[in-house]
């Protein structure tokens, strides 16, 4: 039997309330910090800064790291809408580690691959409440979105204290693996890029802010398809709702950085993020590389943009620094943007009229 295609609206996260450990056997450990490790913390004010790694990848879901872990049979039940359905899967290679699970490949008894999501939460000691709301939130918010350029949600089930959350397996990993591995064209950019803008004004028409688009959570396939992942951070576009500073500092948009007031922030965020992302595919490193974090948040809150090299084509750099205004209001929409210039651009033909390849082995 297959997973299903897509689960419901509300149909699979109210189960999550079984998870939560009892008080007396959570384990709280010396820092707050979780077992991983992986997450550094500065706080300034009432303002909680993630300074990560910035090309950590936090749940994307790449086949480029991966171990030699063992297969693991699970029979548990897939809840959908209607009822759980009793089909059998096995988890396969680890592909990525983040800050609140691992994400395994995994197959279904009748060879449906995907990917698979496993967070424990006894292992998050201090964080577990945290961790229950943000897998919560996740789940509710992928299980309303259906779109091609967004990354599908296909279920949940639990085993024990651990929570599996199912999504499609996209098989090329994130664009930065891909900008790793290649150049990228101008061509190819706006080609990703166009397909990013659609995902994004899928999302903000919804009133959904994302809050960490980067390429490490743009997930790509062996078509191009390009699909915006890692929901963790995603949040209901209400400015008063969006006041905490959570995300990858070197993508964060001033008003992420220093919220004026109580005004907040929304969707104009995420442009500024993009605009990052696109200097990021092609430069072929993540912005404000030569600084460090500290320093990077000193020149994001004062509005300094980071170093748009002149090597790029016009098209290219107005792209960003249309996306990089300081002031939020100046930032058009993910709809405005489809009309840039930058992303109308066509694929590259050679004059023979054969293709010419968007991709150059670095």
């Amino acid at each position: 039997m297959k997973l299903p295609p897509l689960d419901l609206p509300g149909s699979s996260w109210d189960f999550l309330t079984h998870l939560a450990p009892e008080s007396d056997t959570v384990r709280r450990p010396s820092s707050s910090s979780s077992e991983n490790g992986s997450d550094e913390e500065e706080v300034r004010g009432d303002i909680s800064i993630e300074l990560e790694d910035p090309t950590d990848e936090a749940c994307s879901f790449t086949t480029n790291e991966c171990d030699s872990s063992s297969t693991v049979s699970n029979t548990s039940p897939i809840f959908v809408s209607g009822g759980p359905i009793n089909t059998s899967w096995q988890k396969g290679q680890l592909m990525r580690q983040g800050s609140f699970g691992s994400v395994y490949e995994a197959i279904s008894e009748d060879g449906d691959f995907f990917a698979v999501k496993e967070v424990s939460l006894l292992n998050q000691g201090s964080q577990a409440q945290e961790c229950i709301q943000q897998v919560e939130e996740e789940i509710a918010l992928l299980s309303q979105l259906q779109h091609q350029n967004i990354v599908r949600y296909r279920g949940s089930t639990k085993e024990g204290s651990n929570l599996y959350i199912f999504l499609e397996l996209v098989s090329q990993g994130s664009l930065l693996k891909l900008y790793e591995r290649y150049q990228l064209r101008d061509s190819v950019v706006s080609l990703y890029t166009r397909q990013i803008l659609d995902g994004l004004r899928y999302l903000h028409d919804k009133g959904l802010v994302h809050r960490d688009i980067k390429c490490a959570n743009i997930l790509v396939d062996a078509n191009g398809a390009v699909k915006l992942a890692d929901f963790g951070l995603a949040k209901v576009s209400k400015l008063n709702d969006s006041k905490s500073c959570k995300g990858n500092l070197f993508w964060m948009a001033p008003e992420v950085i220093n919220p004026k007031g109580n005004d907040g922030y929304g969707s104009p965020a995420d442009i500024w993020s993009l605009g990052c992302t696109v200097l990021e595919m092609c430069t072929g490193q993540i912005p404000y590389s030569d600084l460090q974090p500290v320093q990077a948040h000193v020149r994001i809150e004062m509005g300094t943009l980071p170093d748009i090299p002149d090597t790029l084509s016009l098209d290219a750099r107005d792209f960003i620094v249309t996306c990089l205004k300081v002031n939020p209001e100046e930032r058009p929409t993910a709809a405005e943007l489809l009309n840039h210039p930058f992303v109308r651009m066509p694929l590259l033909s050679s004059g023979s009229g054969g293709s010419v390849s968007p991709l150059i082995r670095r």
